[in-house]
């Protein structure tokens, strides 16, 4: 489809406020927006707000038109056949706002997607930016969720995604976040392409030599994460004499007290970003576990540029493409083992120059908006 005006003009319709950037969703969002906006597009942004602050003055930086939406907030989550993620961002308005010229539309993630298939928006170009093989995370959610009820949700949750993303046929595009997702997309659906996460790294930190102490990060208020940093600490971080820090927001009861029994453990939480980036470049390793393959981990994208060492378990960073920055390792021992050896190992002008060829070529913002470009405006 050709755009027959000037200037290009482009509809972004977002899950929640993209700024501040300082969670793995609206991190690939926000400098998503900003990429665009410096390759000249003229964006109309859609917002759905479901308690996080607006940000009209830093995001009208880049975006020519800013429309904010409720999220409707259903009591039953259970109710109709959509799933509630879905369903809840359900705005007239939207679609009365996305009618009003013939823009290409990107819906970011299979959240934003109730008016995808609707017939007013046939002929557009519509582009459907997945964060995840939904379905997949949102199962994983329920294998690490205690709490009965919610448990329940997510299971119910996964089922109902399985479902809707058969939509995603409805879309001219769909952008990817990792070559596993673009692999799984493109078999289902065909017209997958790979777009690597934007991220707030323009370039790659040069740390000194040396660091102290290893470091987990993450938002612990989430279950995974929480997890993570649970078995790091019983399994690993006890177990050997180097200072490890754990940060992250909005911790559990039982993290804190399991920190505050552990001499060479401490906990940091509630940090603003540039704290956390702080304590990335300062660790001299950082070790980041997961239980699941979902997507791509930001925060591993983070640890690679600002940091030195990385240790990461396969699940952490198989399919990603980033496997050779790092040094895999499956099991507690083997990570003890990895740590009480990089920790005496010197952080080189070599170990940075590979990097740094790496993540420019595979990595940089301006590669992976210039391809999304490309397939937009075809």
């Amino acid at each position: 489809m050709t755009i027959l005006s000037n200037k290009r003009t482009l509809h972004i319709v977002a899950f929640d406020v993209p700024f501040p950037a300082n969670y793995g969703g609206v991190i690939d969002i926000y400098y998503k927006i900003k990429a665009i906006y410096e390759e000249g597009i003229d964006i109309k942004l859609h917002v759905y707000n479901y308690g996080r602050k607006l940000s009209k003055s830093e995001l009208s930086k880049y975006c020519s038109e800013i429309n904010y939406y409720s999220r409707k907030i259903y009591k039953n989550p259970f109710m109709g056949t959509l799933p509630y993620i879905v369903n809840s961002r359900n705005s007239s308005d939207l679609l009365n706002n996305l009618q009003k010229d013939q823009a290409p539309i990107l819906f970011e993630g299979l959240h934003c997607t109730y008016y995808l298939a609707h017939p007013s928006l046939q002929n557009r170009v519509k582009i459907v930016r997945t964060h995840n093989i939904e379905h997949h995370y949102y199962k994983h959610l329920e294998n690490s969720e205690s709490k009965y009820f919610k448990k329940y949700f997510f299971r119910i949750e996964a089922e109902k995604l399985k479902k809707h993303q058969e939509i995603l046929k409805h879309a001219n595009i769909i952008a990817a976040i990792s070559p596993n997702d673009t692999s799984y997309f493109n078999k289902k659906f065909g017209n997958t392409i790979y777009i690597p996460a934007f991220h707030s790294n323009n370039k790659l930190g040069k740390p000194d030599n040396k660091g102290d102490f290893v470091l987990y990060h993450g938002n612990l208020s989430v279950p995974e994460n929480y997890n993570a940093a649970i078995q790091l600490i019983l399994n690993v971080f006890s177990k050997i004499k180097t200072r490890a820090i754990i940060a992250g927001n909005n911790p559990p009861k039982e993290l804190i007290t399991l920190c505050n029994m552990h001499q060479n453990v401490e906990l940091k939480y509630n940090l603003s970003t540039d704290e956390i980036h702080q304590l990335i470049k300062n660790a001299h390793i950082n070790v980041l576990y997961t239980n699941q393959n979902t997507g791509i981990k930001l925060k591993l994208l983070n640890a690679l540029y600002l940091g030195r060492f990385s240790i990461v378990n396969s699940l952490m960073v198989e399919g990603s493409g980033l496997e050779k920055l790092c040094t895999i390792s499956n099991n507690f021992q083997n990570i003890i083992q990895n740590i009480n050896t990089l920790i005496k190992t010197d952080y080189t002008e070599n170990h940075y120059t590979d990097k740094k060829l790496f993540l420019e070529k595979k990595f940089n913002n301006t590669i992976g908006v210039q391809k999304l470009i490309k397939h937009i405006y075809k």
